[in-house]
């Protein structure tokens, strides 16, 4: 059963979490609802030839339209970020593009998860505001937008970041920012219309209901670590291999373009049950978008392929297969993936039932960051059984585990589920990245990176967890790299806490595990170890305001008795940070399967 919330978490979710009014609640008072693009009041995108002709914040400074098609945000084009559904406004440069928040009532149909808006702040700093969501059914609930700055806000949470800003004496070398933010709605509702809040230096470019994938269990995920240099690949087709949790009889993967400035081109793509290596067992089978064998993916955007009749068994390996026409010199990768893939020669060899062409090995995956599964068909009502997604850092990504062989603690986890019947078979997305903290951002969000370790937990919140296909439960095991670092127990306690509220804001169930020792390693000191006691005994105390719905004890179940500060010899890699194999199995083992 939730433990009371007070603190920072209960006034997060006050401020997020709807509350539904009953169907007799007073009639809306004002307007109609209409389409957002008839309430259109601002121009925010110039013609780089006439950079006058708009002005986003009242100084005349705009965004550049050269900036945006470079992006792939091409006027009228649907964008799906964060899983929603967005369609940048089909307008041409200089005429009014977006709306400046003021209550107006905009007419939105949907039922879902979340509301998605296109946004931006022109006001110097974050810019907020409290707006309605009207059902069909006559309820309501309220929500809290908030948008950063569109020259100062963080890239690390950005939709797209564009390298101008256009202004009446010309054009600027200074970048813009546009950002998708997602609110939480009433769950079982179908949304009618929504008041936006009154701030009139907060912009809204879109907004859409994102759906909550009725029919689909996510079996497969990995995280953006960063966006490094890679190849160069020209006209080259990856195989990249990846190991299902959940299986089923259909199937659809997600490509992610985050971090990007530009788009990319997808050739075709397949998926196969691998045989061994970079042979699938059959011939490999096309996916489309869209009705269509390929696709582009704007900067920050990503693509969802077409659902696929397609046997994907549980607790096996895949092989999804693209090809990349045209030049890639940097991408979005998940780094540490602890599996082999493959890269081929020139020319399309997607559908290649040989490995003959696959000449070149990989250790990251580029690109791909989910597989789904279709629910069998009798699932419970909601869509099946749902998914644990798993936010963590290199403990989790299976650093130090056995490569090529799937024994990552969360792999082991979904072992445990698929081999029992007391509840549900929850798919397990893996969210860890090595190297990754809570509270600070090992890669700044934008450019080619040197550092994989990715945005922190707090940043990359939405995308890797909110967002994730039917994600019930999410296991939050992070704070050591913040501690070996420099963070006190207080900053990482803080940012626990706000994750704890955001995800039940959502209505996810939230477990917290503890922190392992690691004594012996370099970083991991007396005054180390202190700061991660702390944490510890936050997360253990009853009586704290965490607001987690359980505790995962993994600092119990790894510790040397005769040393709590070291890992059992055991079950330590030899680094005495990690854990290896026998370690990794032990964390599995331990998780009461109620709790999920």
């Amino acid at each position: 059963m939730r433990r009371m919330v007070w603190g920072t978490a209960f006034a997060l979710a006050l401020l997020t979490a709807p509350a539904a009014t009953p169907a007799t609640a007073a009639p809306q008072v004002g307007q109609r609802p209409t389409a957002l693009q008839r309430l259109f009041d601002n121009t925010a995108v110039s013609d780089d030839a006439r950079p006058a002709g708009a002005d986003f914040d009242g100084a005349g400074r705009s965004l550049s339209a050269q900036d945006l098609t470079a992006a792939g945000w091409r006027a009228g084009r649907p964008l799906t970020v964060q899983g929603a559904r967005l369609t940048w406004p089909r307008r041409a440069p200089g005429e009014p593009d977006n709306v400046r928040a003021n209550g107006q009532s905009v007419r939105v149909r949907g039922h879902g998860d979340a509301l998605a808006f296109l946004v931006a702040g022109t006001g110097g700093g974050e810019e907020s505001g409290t707006g309605v969501v009207r059902y069909l059914d006559g309820s309501s609930s309220s929500y809290r937008l908030s948008a950063s700055d569109w020259r100062g806000g963080p890239l690390a949470t950005k939709a797209v970041a564009l390298p101008h800003i256009n202004t009446p004496g010309g054009q600027l070398v200074e970048q813009a920012r546009l950002y998708v933010v997602t609110v939480p709605l009433t769950r079982g509702r179908s949304v009618a219309s929504v008041e936006l809040p009154r701030n009139g230096d907060l912009h809204v470019f879109a907004l859409s209901v994102r759906s909550d994938s009725p029919g689909w269990t996510g079996s497969w995920a990995a995280s953006t670590s960063g966006y490094p240099a890679v190849g160069p690949w020209t006209d080259r087709t990856l195989r990249l291999v990846v190991h299902t949790s959940a299986g089923g009889p259909r199937v659809r993967i997600r490509l992610d373009n985050t971090f990007a400035a530009g788009p990319v081109r997808i050739g075709s793509a397949t998926v196969a049950v691998q045989a061994s290596g970079a042979s699938p067992r059959g011939a490999p089978v096309p996916l489309s978008f869209g009705g269509s064998g390929s696709t582009e993916i704007p900067a920050g955007a990503q693509a969802f392929s077409d659902p696929l009749d397609f046997d994907v068994p549980a607790d096996s390996n895949l092989l999804v297969s693209f090809q990349l026409p045209g030049t890639v010199t940097a991408a979005p990768v998940h780094s540490l993936a602890v599996q082999q893939s493959y890269v081929s020669e020139p020319g399309d060899h997607a559908g290649d039932t040989a490995p003959d062409a696959y000449t070149s090995t990989i250790l990251n995956w580029p690109l791909l960051t989910g597989v789904d599964v279709g629910n069998e068909p009798g699932g419970r009502a909601g869509g099946g059984p749902g998914s644990v997604v798993v936010l963590g850092d290199s403990i989790t990504d299976g650093e130090k585990s056995t490569r090529d062989a799937n024994r990552r603690w969360p792999d082991l986890l979904a072992d445990r589920l698929r081999e029992q019947s007391a509840v549900p078979r929850h798919g397990v997305l893996n969210q860890g990245i090595s190297a990754n903290r809570v509270v600070t951002d090992r890669y700044a969000g934008d450019g080619v990176s040197t550092d994989t370790g990715g945005v922190s937990a707090l940043h990359r919140l939405d995308r890797d967890v909110l967002a994730q296909t039917s994600a019930r439960t999410v296991v939050v095991f992070q704070g050591i790299n913040d501690v070996r670092w420099g963070a006190s127990a207080e900053q990482v306690v803080d940012g626990l806490r706000e994750i704890a509220g955001r995800a039940h804001a959502r209505g996810l169930r939230v477990l917290a595990a503890t922190i392992v020792p690691c004594r012996g390693e370099a970083r991991c000191t007396a005054a180390v170890d202190a700061e991660r006691s702390a944490v510890n005994r936050w997360i253990r105390s009853e009586s704290t305001d965490s607001g987690f719905d359980g505790v995962l004890n993994f600092d119990a179940v790894l510790r040397d008795p005769a040393d709590p500060a070291r890992l059992l010899p055991a079950y330590d890699s030899g680094d005495h940070l990690h854990p290896g194999d026998a370690g990794l199995a032990a964390l599995a083992e331990s998780v009461d399967l109620e709790l999920l």
